[in-house]
């Protein structure tokens, strides 16, 4: 089973009751940081760190001896992440989404994918606890690809008689909270007990 825990704004306590759940759940369990603009589940637990990789996402590098300067990338990309105005088209990689549009939209096969590094993800263990965490570029604007990059990680490393899988999603509700709670069985929300709390719970 798989439990998201998540709030209505940062603060509420949402990371004290995921660390709390997993730590008093027996038999294997998995706790996903995925909160990886601050990953503090790893201050409550200090975990034997096991592992760590890199997560990126493909983001355009032009050919300028190909280009035409014809536009086409720049229409393809519905994010603005590449852009052409009668010249060498200009890549603002922290908007891009890595989707490839611009480079099957190139007439000239003048743009090809390199990688930008977004983050880590970091995999720690203590007693029958695994922790997943990912810990976001200082900068970065985008979180989506790396709690993506967490949950892909935890489902590889699920062993078997692995309980339960509790994910400690990001504060509010943006994109990243949506990446981290996708697919969970069951959705904890969070908050303390004051009207501007349950304001944002609601």
């Amino acid at each position: 089973m798989t439990l998201a825990v998540a709030s209505g704004k940062g603060g509420t306590g949402k990371t004290t009751v995921a660390v709390n759940l997993a730590l008093t759940t027996e038999g294997p369990v998995q706790l996903l940081d995925c909160d990886v603009e601050e990953p503090n589940a790893h201050l409550f637990l200090a975990p034997r760190w096991r592992d760590e990789s890199t997560v990126s996402v493909p983001v355009p590098e032009v050919d300028e001896a190909r280009c035409t300067a014809c536009g086409a990338c720049g229409r393809a990309c519905q994010f603005h992440a590449i852009v052409s105005l009668k010249t060498r088209p200009l890549v603002f990689p922290e908007l891009c989404h890595g989707c490839g549009a611009c480079s099957l939209a190139c007439p000239e096969g003048a743009i090809r994918e390199v990688p930008r590094v977004v983050g880590v993800v970091q995999i720690g263990e203590r007693d029958n606890l695994r922790l997943v965490q990912g810990r976001l570029r200082v900068g970065e604007p985008m979180a989506g690809p790396l709690i993506r990059a967490v949950r892909r990680e935890a489902a590889a490393r699920a062993g078997r008689g692995t309980a339960l899988r509790i994910l400690d999603a990001p504060p509010g509700t943006s994109c990243s909270v949506v990446a981290a709670v996708r697919g969970s069985d069951y959705v904890l929300l969070v908050t303390e007990p004051t009207p501007f709390g349950l304001n944002d719970l609601k």
